[in-house]
């Protein structure tokens, strides 16, 4: 089987189902998003070394794949066989977001993004995936996406925040407060 199909050529792409859509459809664009962030966080993989921490990433991973399976759905067929995301799973981004909190010190103001790799890389996963969140509370609005799916994006950015933290504090690096100019 080739990669290259070149039915996409004149701009237009499959949602799952069938359905031929342009490539800036409101669908199209957030499960891009979400494949961008699934990217991002094999990015972010590199740079990590803990245990714990890498096996909660290549789980949020395969969540993600199944999310982008639910988005990339077309909304009109409703007898497609369909991955679910299990019903626990912003529980266990709570608890792991917890699990981190409780060797930080108290947030007391805005965190700069940086001061290492696995760090920043954190940062940029947290501002992708508020983008995908947008994407689909725009897609919301539009049409049929499952509630679950966006809180479960919304926790997830805070876990990203939680981690940048909570690496800098295994890496021994200070956060920089962000002090806007007076």
């Amino acid at each position: 089987m080739k990669i290259y199909t070149k039915t996409g050529d004149k701009g237009q792409t499959s949602l799952f189902g069938g359905s031929r859509v342009s490539k800036d459809d409101s669908r199209v664009e957030a499960y891009g998003t979400i494949d961008e962030l699934n990217s991002n966080i094999g990015r972010l993989i590199c740079y990590v070394k803990e245990v714990k921490i890498l096996d909660f990433l290549q789980k949020v991973q395969s969540d993600l794949f199944v999310l982008g399976a639910l988005v990339a759905a077309d909304p009109g067929k409703a007898n497609l066989k369909l991955p679910q995301l299990k019903t626990d799973v912003i529980q266990e981004i709570e608890l792991e977001i917890d699990r981190m909190d409780s060797y930080l010190e108290p947030l007391k103001f805005f965190v700069l993004p940086g001061g290492s790799l696995a760090i920043a890389e954190g940062h940029v996963c947290r501002a992708v995936c508020r983008r995908a969140e947008r994407r689909l509370v725009t897609l919301s609005q539009l049409g049929e996406i499952q509630p679950d799916l966006i809180i479960y994006l919304n926790r997830l950015s805070d876990y990203f925040f939680t981690l940048s933290r909570y690496v800098a504090h295994l890496e021994g690096i200070l956060e920089k407060p962000w002090i806007p100019e007076k």
